[in-house]
């Protein structure tokens, strides 16, 4: 690609690209030393306040708020999917009275900023639902509309054939939905889901504005008991966050190169089958027709 888009670098460029990547490793590190070197002055990042922000009590009370912040991202995530899915199939519909309302559903939820959202269900149905529920409910409205979009997209970029030879084969478009055109647009879409996750995951730390007991609303509790303890509380919850939302991303690329790797076996196993069949049609004669074909050999 670099040969297409620029002339490959000569020794003198590597040499020149060599001595800016140290320059600016240089700067970046000093620019990291007069930080921390800043914050030590300060009394920031002492042992006192290393050991006033991870008391064992500190660590669970934030242990605790992941623990209520992947709960209500993982029901969010699978309602957003079950949201997406439905709505995307509604959208595709031939029938204008289904088609048409999940339309508008959809572009409505997609407009709504999710804290907007967040706190409308809150105020309305809190006493019904509950606090966990007012979030999760916000998730997949939001999230799931935004899923609808990529699920069409995912199914609409399944070869047209495929679905013409289902329906050639008798099916309803409820089983071509659900057998043939959905199982294959999860490899298009797979990238953009997990990506959707992420946002979810993130989409979390919204839940401290109804006064959701998440890692954001627990960690603000500890940084305002702990002094001079705010930039490590947060920076450990971001940390976290960083790495959940990398493992995520690493998953996604893992799934996609899986799924990559079973379409490329399927496709080179298709045609030695197909070969193998012909041959076995062509060499069987007569012998090879089942019992009770219908075929007379009789004088």
């Amino acid at each position: 690609m670099s040969a297409v888009l620029f002339d490959i670098p000569g020794p003198r460029a590597r040499r020149r690209h060599l001595t800016l990547t140290v320059l600016f490793a240089a700067l970046l590190v000093a620019i990291a030393w007069w930080a921390v070197q800043r914050l030590r002055s300060e009394g920031v990042l002492s042992a006192e306040v290393f050991n006033d922000t991870f008391q064992n009590t500190n660590i669970q009370f934030l242990l605790e708020g992941f623990v209520a912040t992947l709960k209500a991202a993982a029901l969010g995530i699978l309602g957003a999917i079950a949201f997406g899915a439905v709505f995307a199939a509604g959208k595709l519909s031939d029938h204008r009275f289904i088609r048409w309302p999940c339309t508008a559903v959809i572009e409505f939820f997609r407009a709504v900023p999710v804290a907007l959202l967040i706190i409308g269900i809150w105020f309305g149905f809190k006493e019904t639902i509950g606090t966990l529920m007012s979030v999760v409910a916000a998730l997949v409205l939001y999230n799931g509309s935004v899923l609808a979009e990529v699920f069409r997209a995912g199914i609409n970029a399944v070869p047209r054939g495929q679905s013409e030879a289902a329906y050639a084969l008798g099916m309803r478009k409820s089983a071509v939905m659900t057998i043939i055109l959905m199982p294959q647009a999860v490899r298009y879409m797979l990238p953009a889901i997990i990506s959707q996750c992420v946002i979810v995951l993130k989409d979390t730390s919204l839940g401290y504005l109804v006064l959701y007991d998440e890692a954001v609303r627990y960690a603000k509790q500890v940084a305002q008991f702990v002094d001079n303890g705010a930039l490590l509380v947060y920076g450990t919850v971001a940390l976290v966050f960083i790495v959940i939302n990398y493992a995520l991303s690493k998953l996604a690329a893992y799934l996609e190169r899986r799924l990559a790797e079973r379409g490329q076996q399927s496709t080179a196993e298709a045609p030695a089958s197909a070969t193998a069949t012909a041959g076995a049609g062509a060499g069987g004669g007569l012998g090879a027709r089942p019992v009770g074909s219908g075929v007379d050999t009789g004088a």
